[in-house]
């Protein structure tokens, strides 16, 4: 099954749709963005925790390996989808206000950096002592940067970001969820269940 009609004139079903079109996103955008927006939650989560446990605590040494190893592979993540999104067409945003264009423009690409500064920091803590991380014994990322004290400064950033990018996120589920109760608009469903035209084709790129 592909992005395209089949031979016989039957349009895909939306939700085997793998690029975005005028009609909303595609699966690999919709897999990108609840997986990464569910784990982001979960691992602010597994950090406010995770700076409670003692040293007798049983998870005291694995809370920290799960959040560094998961850390690296929301990274790598970051990167496939900002890649992605590049080369991806601009589902058709008319049914948002002027000003909830802006918004909206400004809050999506405004997370890219905000994530990445989130992971980079988060790595700097990790490997402030020169050891590398391993991530679930696949592969290790090496220090790059080692300096007494780092991790202190790297930790105070760290723990900044992620609440601000909680507290942006909020205001971004709100805003969703606005435009879906209130408005009555398709910007919830077309992230949620994709384009709801099952004969949308790939539109023009456009950002």
């Amino acid at each position: 099954m592909t992005d395209q009609q089949s031979s016989d004139g039957v349009g895909t079903r939306p939700q085997m749709l793998l690029r975005d079109t005028n009609n909303g996103y595609g699966l690999v955008s919709r897999f990108l963005h609840w997986g990464m927006a569910l784990a982001i939650v979960a691992m602010f989560v597994l950090g406010v925790w995770m700076r409670t446990l003692d040293y007798y605590n049983p998870y005291y040494t694995l809370a920290p390996d799960i959040h560094r190893g998961v850390g690296i592979i929301l990274l790598i993540l970051l990167v496939a989808r900002f890649a992605w999104r590049l080369i991806s067409p601009k589902p058709d945003d008319s049914e948002l206000t002027r000003f909830e264009a802006v918004a909206s423009h400004i809050v999506h690409w405004g997370f890219y950096p905000l994530l990445f500064a989130l992971m980079i920091s988060g790595y700097l803590i990790s490997t402030a002592d020169g050891r590398p991380i391993n991530v679930f014994g696949l592969f290790n990322v090496p220090s790059v940067y080692a300096r007494a004290g780092l991790e202190d400064q790297a930790g105070y950033v760290h723990m900044l970001i992620a609440y601000v990018t909680m507290v942006i996120a909020a205001f971004h589920a709100i805003g969703a969820f606005k435009h879906h109760f209130v408005d009555h608009s398709h910007i919830l469903t077309r992230m949620w269940s994709g384009p709801s035209d099952t004969t949308s084709q790939p539109t023009e790129h456009k950002r």
